[in-house]
């Protein structure tokens, strides 16, 4: 049996993983694909292209490898479909040099080619949140990330991540964490003294 029916363009299978968010995630899979011996046109956040067709021992070869690292090889449409929105998240909140200026759901709904309230139900169906909680998930997270740089202000964070106000991200931050983001700063500092002090 040949694994082929998982986005085939031209020549090059597309497989999507679960969990690859990170650069090491991209070389961590670049790696078991080398090893393996398959030939990769591209490797991105959430998914891979490769150039030859997949028998079900090398799928499963790949799934198992993938595996050992927390990364996981998908093969169903919804679970394929919530992967990639995610990844457009992470890379829009995380590794972009700006946020977009039109709303999320165009952005997200124009990157995936669906209806953003069909990517809405689903991704609510499965992950048991919405697209805009995980969205503001995510920007905390990177709030988080931009305290501890110390490079920005909070107006200048704010700013970045297109709250309307301090006041708005402040208000957001305090209800994802417990702590307003001045709190949050002072226990981080105070923590890496302590590391540095032992």
């Amino acid at each position: 049996m040949v694994i082929s029916s998982l986005s085939q363009k031209n020549t090059s299978l597309k497989l999507y993983i679960k969990y690859m968010v990170s650069l090491r995630c991209k070389m961590v899979v670049k790696d078991e694909l080398l090893k393996m011996g398959l030939h990769f046109t591209n490797v991105d956040l959430g998914f891979v292209e490769i150039t030859e067709e997949l028998n079900l021992a090398e799928h499963d070869a790949l799934k198992l490898s993938l595996l050992n690292y927390g990364l996981e090889l998908l093969d169903d449409k919804r679970s394929i479909l919530i992967e990639k929105v995610k990844n457009i998240i992470i890379e829009m909140v995380h590794y972009a040099d700006e946020l977009p200026e039109v709303k999320y759901s165009e952005y997200i709904s124009k990157k995936m080619g669906y209806d953003y309230t069909y990517l809405a139900n689903i991704f609510s169906e499965v992950k048991g949140i919405t697209i805009q909680q995980y969205i503001i998930v995510h920007k905390i997270e990177k709030v988080k990330e931009l305290l501890l740089y110390d490079e920005l202000n909070l107006t200048e964070i704010s700013y970045k991540l297109q709250y309307s106000s301090v006041a708005h991200l402040s208000n957001q931050f305090k209800k994802i964490t417990g702590l307003s983001p001045s709190y949050y700063k002072k226990l981080k500092e105070k923590r890496k003294e302590t590391l540095e002090n032992i």
